[in-house]
């Protein structure tokens, strides 16, 4: 025994020979530390001796990161911040001042093999949360790949197995990876950090990812960081379809919808998917804040025309959300308080191989709330009062105004290939802004009277998911999710009274009532396919049964429109990526066919889009296709107190199947710390629909179903664009030119200004950070919509001898609302912990600094044969103030 030990230890020391303690890897991040304590700290953690001057490097303090690199290059990074020269002697480093570039840097050995494939996960440090998306580049060479949405990627063909990878993603520092024979051979794990810009004393290598990137490969793409909205001017917390609304080709002249009105398209023609499930509305509030939770997103991609055949089903864009999985580390929390609502979320570790997150959010009837709800409420409810007279009446009000969302995610890991997750979304309003109203005896005409107002107003969503994802080997990635989604939406303004005229009971009721649904059940399973680096196929097919109904009654009696309708909407789609010429011209062609049982028809939609690198900064983009769109938003014209909108399914009848095609060609100048763009698009729409009672009849035997009408259109325009990406002041301007026009039969030969047309449209953003604060203001000018408003007005003698105003309308939408333009700032003060750590956040922000009385709509009623004009404004001068806290 005692003889095996001895050559054991040996052996042990054998081994050991030639094996220098400066060849071990290191992983470490060190925070605002001084360089004598972090030699300190690396001396006794890797049992190593130095000599330098301690009192020098005690001066100096610095946030560093080591990752996946030996020692040796660890302490030449030290020596070259601390412009010194380091060489090594057995166990000992000795630097030495005047700094000179050494000639190994990291593993030492010549490469072992060449013409290797690579592949990996990309994660966040402190949560070790996937990140999708993010852009990966071989150095020295033009391979660029992206990860996928679960943050998995691979790389062919990489030279050798001494490499170095530099991965970049919004809200992230730039990260450079190193790799070496034996850390080549393992599927490798990238840890990107947060970017910090507040501290004292910091040195930051690479360049800066900001809060908006236009120009990542992909034509009219924008992405956004969760991490950096903050800094955004808000209302009432960070906002994510408001913030987008700030890019250029997006309209932000419509405080009343936090949907998104892309390049002349409607909100309703964007598609919107939360972990793979459509999402149908997203206002909170009557559209003042989106329905979206920021503390539970990841990731978010808009494209706003040209998209690829993975996505279908509507007609302009498409916005793509990736919820959190929750931190794999440790538990954490944290939450946000403002003036108007509550923030909560909760994430963590299930066990080894599982996480969750789940977060909710919940509005309070506080100053700003009830601020926001008599501006948006307080007009319409001038036009439900008691009866008139001078006498006292008895009232009381039944006010319970809020909205919540809720968010939660499941994600569980059984090995390093497959990922099983389960998602749930529900986000809800209810206003109740009903009274009721008596009258005591002693009327003028001697008998009790009471009379109540019922104004309710219910809407939501809610959708789930549950989602598979397994990477099959290096090229071969898929996944496939089943999942549910339901849009509802109630609205009840009705009027009812009774009262006591010589001795006999009276009741009276009108008002309208409207009811809508909308149920999504769907199951999708898409794949990619890299045949190599320069080429990736991607394919997929898609399977969905819809259920729409619809019910409009008038005055309890009347009843407008009552539709209950199925289909069934089954799609393939197929694309390639391809690359030529050292990346200089990449293709992407692709074709969607879809089978829609309403119609029993098959469309084909074949796209396609490239960009040309004529330079290594300047770049030329252009894409094509056609677009299909199913469900339909329908906008329900109302003159004298606004159009509303409802949800129905085509039936290749009343309402066809609408369809676009997109012309879009552009051109970009990219530095490292600029973006100059241009893009120039043209959308050519068929099959439109709009619902109007302005053309009905006013005799019995009336089929309200044929006041449909149908027409076809188009948006043209250019976007310009600025952007400053680096630096402490950054942020971008732009402006954009468009026109969206309609022609509908039943309104004449000519086409007319489309309701959401906007001609020019000016955006100024300015973000500056120092330290721990950040300061950044907005300002957007945009030209006044179109509308139409009566003309005349008359009254009609009917045959019971009562009376009925009607009206004359002017042509359709030839009138403009005033042009709009607002100003907002706000500021944020980080707090960080010792470690520096970031827990959470101060922010003050001011909307509409200048009290701009911009004009919503506009309200008609009709006295003594006269129309009397009110307009219906947005909010003025709001501040806010907003706190966040992280643990």
């Amino acid at each position: 025994m005692r003889v095996s030990l001895i050559a054991f230890f040996v052996l042990l020391s054998t081994l050991s020979i030639g094996q220098s303690v400066f060849d071990k890897q290191v992983k470490e991040y060190y925070f605002v530390i001084s360089m004598d304590s972090l030699m300190q700290t690396m001396m006794r953690k890797y049992s190593f001796e130095a000599s330098y001057d301690r009192a020098d490097f005690a001066n100096l303090k610095m946030t560093i990161d080591f990752a996946y690199i030996n020692l040796a290059e660890a302490l030449n990074r030290v020596a070259k911040r601390m412009n010194n020269s380091v060489t090594f002697e057995g166990n000992k480093a000795i630097f030495t001042k005047g700094y000179k570039q050494p000639s190994k840097v990291s593993y030492s050995g010549p490469p072992e093999r060449t013409n290797i494939t690579i592949q990996g996960t990309v994660v966040d440090r402190a949560s070790a949360e996937t990140i999708p998306y993010a852009s990966i580049r071989l150095l020295g060479t033009t391979f660029v790949v992206s990860t996928n949405i679960d943050g998995y990627f691979s790389i062919f063909n990489v030279p050798n197995d001494t490499c170095t990878i530099e991965v970049v993603y919004g809200g992230y520092e730039r990260t450079l990876f190193k790799l070496s024979p034996d850390v080549a051979k393992e599927p490798l794990l990238i840890e990107l950090v947060d970017f910090k810009v507040d501290l004292d004393v910091v040195e930051i290598v690479g360049e800066r990812e900001d809060l908006m990137q236009m120009n990542d490969g992909t034509v009219s793409m924008i992405k956004m960081s969760p991490k950096k909205m903050q800094q955004l001017p808000n209302i009432g917390e960070k906002d994510m379809m408001r913030s987008f609304q700030l890019m250029p080709g997006i309209s932000a002249a419509n405080e009343s919808s936090s949907g998104l009105y892309v390049r002349g398209g409607t909100p309703d023609q964007n598609l919107i998917t939360y972990d793979g499930f459509t999402v149908y509305h997203v206002d909170h509030l009557y559209g003042f804040f989106s329905a979206f939770n920021s503390n539970a997103i990841k990731d978010i991609q808009l494209y706003k025309g040209g998209f690829e055949s993975k996505y279908g089903g509507r007609l302009s864009s498409v916005t793509e959300i990736t919820g959190k999985e929750g931190n794999r580390n440790k538990l954490s929390g944290g939450g946000d308080i403002s003036l108007l609502s509550v923030n909560a979320y909760l994430e963590g570790p299930i066990g080894k191989k599982s996480s969750f997150i789940i977060a909710g959010r919940r509005s309070y009837q506080g100053i700003l709330y009830d601020k926001i709800f008599e501006s948006f409420q307080g007009e319409e409810d001038e036009q439900q009062q008691g009866p008139p007279g001078g006498n006292q009446f008895g009232t009381e009000n039944k006010v319970t105004n809020y909205f919540y969302d809720l968010n939660g995610k499941y994600t569980y890991r059984p090995n390093e290939k497959d990922i099983f997750t389960i998602s749930f979304y529900n986000g809800t309003d209810k206003l109740d802004n009903s009274t009721d109203i008596s009258g005591p005896p002693g009327l003028s005409t001697g008998d009790d009277f009471s009379f109540s107002v019922t104004d309710i107003t219910r809407y939501g969503n809610v959708g789930s998911a549950l989602k598979w994802s397994r990477k099959w080997n290096d090229k071969f990635y898929g996944n496939s999710l089943i999942s549910f989604s339901k849009y509802y939406s109630y609205r009840n303004r009705t009027n009812q009274g009774s009262f006591t005229r010589d001795g006999e009971e009276e009741t009276v009721n009108f008002g309208t009532i409207e009811n809508n649904d909308l149920n999504d059940f769907s199951f999708r399973s898409d794949y990619g396919y890299d045949i190599s680096n320069r080429n990736k196929l991607d394919f997929g097919v898609q399977l969905s049964s819809l259920n729409i109904k619809y019910n409009y009654a008038q005055n309890d009696t009347t009843t407008i429109l009552d539709k209950n309708e199925s289909a069934f909407l089954s799609s393939f789609y197929l694309g390639d990526k391809i690359e030529f010429f050292d990346r200089k011209l990449l293709l992407n062609p692709s074709v969607r066919a879809n089978y829609y049982s309403a119609t029993s028809k098959f469309y084909i939609e074949p796209r396609f889009n490239a960009i040309l690198k004529l330079t290594k900064k300047l770049s030329l983009k252009g894409a094509t296709g056609i677009f299909n769109q199913f469900a339909n938003r329908i906008t329900r014209e109302d003159i004298l107190s606004g159009s509303r909108d409802f949800w129905l399914l085509s039936d290749g009848e009343k309402i066809p199947v609408s369809q676009s095609t997109h012309f879009i060609g552009g051109l970009s100048y990219e530095t490292s710390s600029m973006l100059y763009s241009v893009e120039a698009y043209r959308k050519n729409y068929t099959g439109l629909s709009e619902y109007s009672l302005r053309f009905s009849p006013t005799t019995g035997g009336v089929d309200y179903d044929e006041n449909f009408y149908n027409g076809h259109g188009y948006s043209e325009g250019m976007e310009f664009l600025v952007q400053r990406k680096t630096g402490k002041l950054n942020g971008w301007v732009s402006y954009t030119l468009s026109e969206s026009r309609s022609q509908f039969d039943v309104y004449g030969e000519e086409y007319f200004a489309a309701s959401q047309d906007v001609t020019h449209e000016f955006k100024f953003v300015s973000i500056y950070s120092i330290k721990k604060w950040d300061f950044s203001a907005t300002w957007i000018f945009a030209t006044g919509r179109p509308y139409t408003a009566p003309s005349g007005a008359y009254s009609v003698t009917l045959l019971d001898g009562t009376t009925q105003d009607f009206f004359t309308a002017s042509t359709k939408n030839s009138l403009r609302l005033p042009n709009y333009h607002r100003l907002d700032l706000a500021c944020n003060r980080k707090f960080r912990n010792s470690e520096g750590v970031e827990r959470g956040y101060i922010g003050l922000s001011i909307f509409n600094l200048y009290n701009r009385e911009n004009v919503w709509y506009k309200e008609y009623s009709i006295i003594d044969q006269t129309v009397v004009e009110t307009d219906v404004k947005y909010l003025g001068v709001t501040p806010n103030i907003t706190f966040s806290l992280k643990f």
